[in-house]
């Protein structure tokens, strides 16, 4: 298997665009860096399954490139291998068995990657580059599901180059996510829809956005029966949605938050207001980490209704995050995500990717362990 090449080593210094810093704070929260990371902004992270024994981080950049890295206990990483597409890398997904990965691309396709072989084959085709990819296992069918920028949500079965269903969005999609017998769609112009998997993926409903802005990101969260029940969706305006597809009381049930503000949430003074860019739920506690354009994370309670801690800063966006399949590593990527355009654009910035050891800091507040 191929290795990415030597790093050159973390934080030698230079200038930064607000002169000489003496302090860097790249890492402020003092967490694992995992090693070669990519070489440009970083747009997807993702875990192999439980299936698989052992911790692996695939990595999906804009240098069109997807890396993977075996995570060891000690907190160290073992970059494995890559494959390239020719396009940015937007969105990756693992197969349940961990033996396969699916890339989505700007380059309008997208592939498997056998990790045993280490060969990557063409398996999808839009006609505009491919924002979100997932693998569905149901009883009767497995196949991969791609949503584009053709405003398209696309199923293939991997073995054939034709889709073996289409179904067209209202506009571009934007995020998604599924969990089976559940998928759920955002898109441009604040488009929500819902699907169910069982026999065979049909709409299920059409939902009036919560959120008043722009969608970034979506996950779905389940019930105490490990059930899919709901979805967080969160936007470009710092404001996350907390949605139940069924609630007993849906005023009451359902809910938005505010996060990713410059001074607190709590304030009549002017702030800045930041993206929204990943949301991942703890897969143990149910708890969920959001992480924004203004360089932290934070972990909530949803439940309670309570935030369990927010990171200190870093000095870039952290534009994608995921827990391992225990729930005891929490990865999360800084690099730019372009939310203040090219002039805050720094080539010489690296791209970085941190793991932090997330046991008991997702743990609920209202809960005795």
């Amino acid at each position: 298997m191929s290795m990415f090449g030597t790093n050159t080593g973390f934080g030698s210094g230079g200038t930064s665009m607000f002169g000489n810093t003496t302090t860097d704070n790249h890492n402020p929260m003092k967490d694992f860096e995992v090693t070669s990371p990519p070489d440009d902004s970083i747009s997807c992270l993702a875990f192999s399954p439980p299936a698989m024994t052992g911790n692996f981080l695939i990595g999906g950049s804009w240098a069109n490139d997807v890396r993977c890295w075996e995570v060891q206990d000690s907190g160290q990483t073992v970059p494995k291998a890559q494959q390239m597409h020719t396009g940015p890398v937007l969105d990756v997904c693992w197969s349940d068995d961990g033996s396969k990965v699916f890339t989505a691309s700007c380059d309008k396709t997208a592939k498997v990657w056998d990790l045993n072989s280490n060969q990557a084959m063409q398996i999808a085709q839009h006609d505009a580059p491919i924002r979100s990819i997932h693998w569905i296992k149901a009883p009767n069918y497995s196949c991969v599901m791609t949503g584009s920028w053709d405003k398209t949500l696309k199923f293939w079965d991997t073995r054939s180059p034709n889709p073996m269903m289409s179904l067209q969005l209202p506009e571009r999609s934007y995020c998604a996510d599924v969990v089976y017998p559940m998928a759920v769609v955002a898109s441009a112009e604040r488009g929500l829809i819902i699907y169910q998997l069982e026999n065979q993926p049909s709409e299920f409903r059409r939902i009036d956005s919560p959120l008043k802005h722009q969608h970034r990101c979506i996950a779905i969260f389940k019930d105490k029966q490990n059930k899919p029940t709901g979805f967080a969706l969160g936007s470009i305006e710092g404001r996350v949605a907390i949605h139940y597809i069924n609630p007993p009381n849906p005023a009451k049930d359902n809910f938005t938050f505010k996060c990713h503000r410059s001074n607190g949430t709590n304030t009549s003074a002017p702030q800045d207001i930041y993206a929204v860019n990943a949301i991942s739920f703890h897969p143990v506690h149910g708890t969920l980490a959001t992480v924004g354009s203004d360089g932290r994370f934070s972990f909530w309670d949803k439940d309670a209704r309570t935030k369990l801690k927010t990171s200190e800063q870093l000095d870039q966006p952290i534009t994608a995050c995921c827990f391992n399949s225990n729930g005891n590593i929490f990865a999360y990527a800084s690099s730019y995500d372009w939310s203040k355009g090219h002039e805050y654009y720094n080539p010489q910035k690296k791209n970085y990717i941190f793991l932090r050891n997330a046991a008991e800091e997702l743990k609920p507040r209202n809960k005795k362990w």
